[in-house]
């Protein structure tokens, strides 16, 4: 699955015209279906002219279940919410939401035509968009003495893991995320290098949004 990183203070936007009629698109990050809708809202507030805002959004936890949610907004129906969904679907894309908000320009534009302008405006604002990998990880609680850090620190590197919190009082907690596949190693690897005298503790899992190249992101968990 992927995702996209951009926001919802600062979405990815594009926008096209078809017939005089002007089409803008907006995609951002989202947790949740009801930040979906908190978003579309901001949507209609900067555009109170347009006579559409149509939108469509893919939330799915690490269990791999997708929950999605769409509106046509007044159009006739499948031929705004519907089309902007499939781009999602079609780009295997989830935690994110796309608006696209349509500006009449008095031509009629028909089943068909509105079709294909509220997939391209949604397929335009997916493409700017800044887009990561998501890599189901699984989540680790560590408390380890000082002189321990430097080596867990490596091994969680050649594991490709993230280290997510951190507390230092008299020993050292540690909140690491490692991807699934590779988790049982780490946990080997962590026994081996330290004589059992360190045991990872399970917590839960995670996705972690791994950035596209050229996208200026950090990898991050991004929902559970």
């Amino acid at each position: 699955m992927r995702t996209i990183l951009n926001p919802v203070d600062q979405p990815a936007h594009a926008s096209l015209v078809e017939k005089k009629s002007e089409f803008i698109g907006d995609a951002a990050h989202i947790d949740s279906l009801e930040d979906a809708l908190a978003f579309v809202e901001t949507i209609r507030e900067r555009h109170p002219k347009a006579r559409h805002v149509a939108y469509a959004a893919v939330i799915g936890g690490a269990d791999g279940r997708l929950s999605e949610r769409m509106s046509d907004d007044g159009e006739p129906s499948g031929t705004a919410g519907k089309p902007i969904l499939d781009v999602l679907r079609q780009s295997g894309s989830t935690d994110c939401v796309v608006a696209v908000t349509r500006y009449f320009g008095g031509i009629l534009l028909g089943s068909g035509g509105l079709v294909r302008a509220y997939s391209s405006a949604a397929s335009l604002a997916m493409k700017a968009a800044a887009t990561a990998s998501i890599v189901p990880c699984r989540r680790y609680r560590l408390v380890l003495d000082y002189p321990q850090l430097a080596r867990l620190r490596q091994l969680l590197a050649q594991s490709d893991g993230t280290q997510d919190q951190e507390t230092y009082t008299d020993k050292v907690e540690l909140v690491v995320a490692v991807p699934v596949e590779g988790a049982a190693r780490f946990e080997e690897r962590v026994r081996e290098s330290f004589n059992a005298a360190l045991i990872p503790e399970p917590l839960d899992c995670v996705n972690r949004a791994v950035p596209d190249a050229g996208s200026g992101a950090d990898a991050g968990p991004i929902g559970v």
